[in-house]
């Protein structure tokens, strides 16, 4: 990731196609929150978060981009 798009967490798909999002946002008082999001192949927003990631293969793992606001 770039400077410009910096990662807020980590994909990784299981080797049953299941998409995991592993994710973390900071707030300006110093607040953390974390979340794991979980996308089996079936889930109807499966192909989308596929999309923007830019693709995955079972057994990857790769930065996850922010999302568009």
């Amino acid at each position: 990731m770039s400077a410009e798009t910096p990662s807020i967490g980590v994909a990784t798909m299981r080797p049953d196609r299941t998409i995991v999002l592993d994710l973390r946002a900071e707030g300006p008082g110093g607040e953390v929150g974390m979340a794991r999001l979980t996308y089996e192949p079936t889930h109807p927003e499966y192909d989308g978060v596929l999309r923007h990631l830019g693709g995955l293969r079972p057994g990857e793992q790769k930065p996850v981009p922010p999302w568009a606001s």
